[in-house]
């Protein structure tokens, strides 16, 4: 009772901001704006890592984006995600009903995103290291041969011919190395945006399905905010992944516009069903989309972005100055994304 005379009182009090006709009108101006700001957020990374290209800063100048940016992705899921997808669940609504109210559904449904994530990382790296090796083994029973010649000259030949297969194998092991680090961070921008993307739906169809003016009147300017660091966050992964122009165009446009539709999509589920974002089913739909994404970029973020640069990164590792300046550039990322909380 308690539970359910708190959802009449929360209910009571937004009865005055409630105007569909205005919220309507909201929507439509946050659909452009967030569109836009979506575009300039994940391009400016991108225009960034062309315009340094070539030049002697530019490893340097895409590993502080990326810093960036990992510390954006970090508080986006610590933040913003995780917590909006426990005050869902938690909402009297959910939490008044079985099972909700027996279990911490927005912790395990994180758990779940954090390791599919893992998964994912240990299959597809499984499966470069499994080709990289095959193309090994055919390189070399290519290059088997049957030495002729006298013992002096095979001898001399044996000791030049030893130099070169050392040499050979060393500038192939580098190769071999830095294209699977391509291929991972490939695989690394493509499994973050399929993250953001939940969340960016999430934030979207909640928007549309809302008919509180007081409400989204605030959120169209703090998402417009929210949208530019997030798509910085991206961008930056993006820029690093070394992608074709055609998929990196994709990329952002599919960042871009994701927010915008789901808004479309979330005024079109209010008009059919009448559910807006107070009803128990899109609470619970919203609480566990959050929660997968919060689990999926929190490893992401983690294992694939900060641990990946600061254990693992030679150039990083050979200049303390540029150790530094990265932690800084991972500090202002994650605080400007925080700051942004207060908001939205």
């Amino acid at each position: 009772m308690a539970a359910g005379s708190g959802c009449v009182v929360d209910t009571a009090r937004t009865a005055g901001c409630r105007d569909g006709a205005a919220a309507a009108h909201l929507k439509f101006i946050s659909i452009f704006v967030i569109f836009f700001t979506s575009v300039v957020g994940i391009s400016l990374p991108v225009l960034l890592a062309r315009y340094f290209q070539g030049r002697p800063t530019y490893d340097k100048a895409i590993l502080l984006i990326k810093c960036f940016a990992a510390g954006v992705i970090l508080s986006t899921s610590l933040v913003h995600v995780l917590p909006d997808a426990f005050d869902a669940l938690s909402d009297c609504q959910v939490a008044s009903r079985h099972p909700w109210r027996d279990f911490p559904f927005a912790g395990l449904v994180t758990l779940v995103g954090a390791l599919t994530a893992l998964l994912v990382d240990i299959t597809a790296s499984a499966h470069v290291e499994h080709s990289h090796g095959h193309g090994h083994g055919h390189g070399e029973s290519n290059s088997s041969y049957l030495p002729v010649g006298t013992q002096e000259e095979l001898s001399g030949k044996k000791g030049t011919e030893l130099g070169r297969v050392e040499m050979g194998q060393e500038i192939t092991r580098e190769k071999g190395e830095e294209l699977m680090l391509k291929i991972k961070q490939k695989l690394v921008s493509q499994v973050l945006e399929i993250g953001i993307i939940f969340h960016s739906v999430i934030i979207g169809v909640t928007m549309g399905m809302s008919q509180n003016q007081c409400t989204i009147r605030p959120l169209v300017a703090a998402l417009a905010f929210h949208q530019i660091f997030e798509g910085m966050g991206l961008g930056g992964c993006i820029a690093q992944a070394g992608f074709s122009f055609g998929t990196v165009a994709y990329m952002c446009f599919m960042f871009s516009v994701t927010t915008p539709m789901g808004i479309v999509l979330g005024m079109i589920v209010f008009s059919v069903t009448g559910y807006d974002d107070s009803s128990p089913n899109a609470l619970i739909m919203e609480g566990l989309l959050g929660s997968l994404s919060s689990g999926i970029l929190i490893y992401m973020g983690l294992v694939d972005l900060i641990a990946a640069d600061f254990f693992h990164n030679k150039l990083m590792n050979s200049q303390t100055w540029l150790k530094k300046a990265s932690f800084i550039a991972l500090v202002l990322g994650s605080t400007s994304m925080s700051i942004l909380a207060i908001w939205a």
